[in-house]
């Protein structure tokens, strides 16, 4: 958060002698300094949601600039604004969630406030400066950092900087249709009695499919080897431009405490049939509890609520009894079998 701030002070510091309300800032119908404004006021308002706990409103409040700013004084206070998300971001506990826009998902963690954050910033200091007509490029560690986190959906291209121009439309990708409408999306979540279904974002699979924690605190013995498995096979989809986000991998965060005891998740979209594959593995630690059989319930009830799915499937080895046992528990039904292994099935439930 901070870095993009200071390339947007820096950059845009040089220029404050300028008219900015006489030119338009990019694409936009807004000028350059009605856009700073904005920038600032995005910034005080996400500090505002997250620091408030704001679960499904907006937080009444508004930025107002004192009469006779001038463009310095304007920069001075997207400075202050952002340093007060940064520590907002910093102090607030990882399972905390606040409102933002009313799509997709409705919520988000301090890592999409600040992926929101730092996305308001370079986007508006991109429209900024090409109204000004100054060179703007920000660091490429920063567009990763937004594109692996809510733009989940976006395929990457050969840098993440025209990337995310393009994903914004603002700019061009060569193989690629232009974009004319667009919106980020943060990561789903789904609550059951005891846990939090957290949706695995890009950055995070990229992480736990390697040796990382994703940014999840586990329990000893976590994550598994069948977590690392099927977070590699969403960053692959992600990376073909295939990743549907809501249809990817969740990880099972336990609330009492707060810590990541399994993951659970779809191996790809429903087909046209309707028939997604769901599969799952929890730190042996955490076995016994019921843990999968109520996470279990929940995707699946999820997954037959959305349009698109009529049956969830699951394939399981013929010795995992205790698989056997959480799959009966959550109402799925055997359907076939073969010398390795037993099919089950849930469908939506029938009208009359």
């Amino acid at each position: 958060m901070e870095q993009a701030v200071d390339e947007c002070v820096g950059l845009l510091g040089a220029v404050t002698d300028r008219d900015w309300e006489r030119v338009r800032a990019g694409r936009s119908d807004w000028d350059c300094r009605e856009t700073a404004v904005h920038i600032a006021e995005n910034l005080i308002a996400y500090a505002g949601q997250l620091a408030g706990r704001e679960h499904d409103r907006w937080s009444p409040f508004l930025l107002s600039m004192e009469e006779d700013t001038g463009n310095a004084d304007v920069l001075r206070v997207i400075g202050t604004t952002g340093a007060l998300l940064a520590a907002t971001i910093r102090t607030t506990p990882r399972d905390v969630r606040g409102a933002f826009h009313p799509y997709p998902f409705r919520s988000a963690n301090r890592e999409g406030f600040a992926a929101m954050g730092v996305a308001e910033v370079l986007l508006h200091t991109h429209d900024i400066a090409e109204g000004l007509g100054v060179s703007y490029e920000p660091a490429p560690e920063l567009c990763d950092f937004v594109l692996t986190r809510i733009f989940p959906y976006v395929q990457p291209g050969p840098t993440p900087w025209p990337t995310l121009l393009w994903a914004t439309g603002r700019g061009e990708l060569a193989g690629r249709a232009p974009v004319t409408q667009w919106r980020w999306n943060n990561n789903a979540v789904i609550d059951t009695e005891r846990l939090t279904l957290e949706g695995v974002t890009p950055a995070a699979a990229a992480d736990l499919s390697t040796v990382g924690d994703g940014g999840f605190e586990w329990i000893e013995g976590g994550p598994m080897e069948g977590t690392r498995v099927g977070t590699g096979l969403v960053y692959k989809q992600y990376e073909d431009g295939v990743h549907r986000p809501e249809w990817g991998t969740y990880v099972l965060v336990r609330r009492e405490d707060g810590r990541a005891i399994g993951a659970m998740g779809f191996h790809s979209v429903p087909d046209e049939e309707g028939r997604v594959e769901v599969g799952y593995d929890l730190v042996e630690g955490a076995r016994g509890h019921g843990y999968a059989t109520e996470a279990l319930r929940a995707l699946s009830q999820w997954a037959l609520g959305r349009p698109e799915a009529r049956t969830v499937v699951a394939n399981v080895e013929r010795d995992n009894l205790p698989s056997q046992n959480v799959l009966a528990r959550a109402g799925f039904t055997q359907v076939a079998e073969d010398p390795e292994q037993l099919a089950y099935e849930l469908r939506e439930p029938r009208e009359g």
